[in-house]
Order: structure tokens, then sequence, then C-alpha cells
């Protein structure tokens, strides 16, 4: 379902995003601001970790508002499984309309393909951000609070930026979201999402700042 293109380099170069952070009320180190550059320009995911409180989250939402796209956020926690962060069958709306198909005439076939077909998804977070009409920022927030079995499908997704659905088949995505996960170290992340990432690491700020 469509192709993926690059999203616009719309925060320029370093002096322009700390401007632009600062506009936004997000007082930015440089380090901060050659991060989201080379996020941008070379199209990685950023990972941002740090103690609970210095401001990781607040970048993707100052990125969002910067660019004037919409911010996409899946908090992750313990347990959470792909369902809940992919998408769901909206199984009321499709009992409804298998009743209301009782009386056509379409084959079994054409009455499967009318209820999985994505006008009967609830889309959840990743598919939100993958279907998207325009480049927004997808933010993954506490992605140390999942577990390994999740991380390993998030991989797939940051890597290629597509999904698979059995009943309907490969989603791919229409316009590169910007990514931007959050760590506050509860467990390590595995060497392989490290890999695939830009890292920052978000100190205590000091007096001065």
């Amino acid at each position: 379902m469509g192709s993926g293109s690059h999203p616009p380099q719309a925060f320029g170069g370093i002096p322009e995003i700390m401007e632009t952070l600062q506009q936004q009320g997000y007082i930015a180190d440089r380090d901060v601001a050659l991060s989201i550059h080379l996020s941008v320009v070379l199209h990685k995911p950023l990972l941002i970790e740090g103690a609970a409180g210095v401001g990781k989250t607040e970048i993707a939402k100052v990125m969002a508002r910067a660019v004037a796209t919409d911010l996409i956020r899946l908090q992750c926690y313990e347990g959470l499984d792909v369902h809940t962060a992919l998408y769901e069958w909206n199984y009321q709306r499709q009992m409804l309309r298998i009743k209301l198909e009782e009386t056509t005439g379409r084959s079994v076939e054409e009455k499967e393909d009318l209820i999985f077909s994505e006008a009967f998804m609830l889309k959840r977070p990743l598919l939100q951000a993958i279907t998207a009409d325009r480049s927004p920022v997808l933010l993954i927030d506490e992605v140390d609070r999942a577990d390994e079995e999740f991380e390993a499908f998030l991989l797939e997704v940051l890597s290629d930026f597509q999904v698979s659905i059995p009943e309907i088949g490969t989603i791919r995505a229409r316009h590169l979201p910007y990514v931007v996960l959050t760590s506050n170290r509860t467990r390590d992340l595995s060497d392989a999402l490290r890999r695939r990432c830009l890292y920052l690491w978000i100190d205590y700020p000091t007096f001065e700042k």
C-alpha cells in the first residue's frame, strides 16, 4: 500500500534547530540539536536515555510542534503486546456488517474481504504512524518498560517501516515518521535496538541552564 518517502528536512541546520526549540520553550544544548539534526538527515530513530524528568519526552512534543505535524505516542508498559501497539479488529462493527450481509448475494470470500479490510480496523499508534497522510513524530515512550519480545517486534517495524497483517497483507509507510524512543534505563535495551538508533543521553540540567 504505497511506498515510503523520506520526510522533509524541516528543521534546517543545528543553529536553526536550537532556535526553533527555544521558540517552542525548550532550551536545548548543542548535543540535543545535533542529535535531532542527524536523526532527520540520516532518517534514523533517536533513542534518548536519562533519568525521569530531564525532558526526554518533551523533545518529541517540541519536534512535532516545530514542524506542525502530529505527535503519535506509544506508551510502553510491562505486558504490552503487538495488538495493543499495532491494530485490533473492530469486532462489534464486523458483527453488525455480517448481519447486514446475510440478505445479500455476496459469496463467503467477498464477505470476508469486506469485513477484514482497513475500514474495520482499530489502528493503534504504530499503524497510525505508518498510515499517516504526512510524516508524524512517533514517540515510543519508556521502551525499557516493555518486554524483550515486544522490543524484537519493534526492530522489524523500525527497520522497514512496514507491517504484515495476515488478512490484508503488507502495509508500508506512506510517509516515513520521525521516531523518538525514550528510556529511563530500568533495564538494558538490546544491542540490536541500539544499533538501529542514534543515541542521546540527557543529564540533569546545570544550575546555569
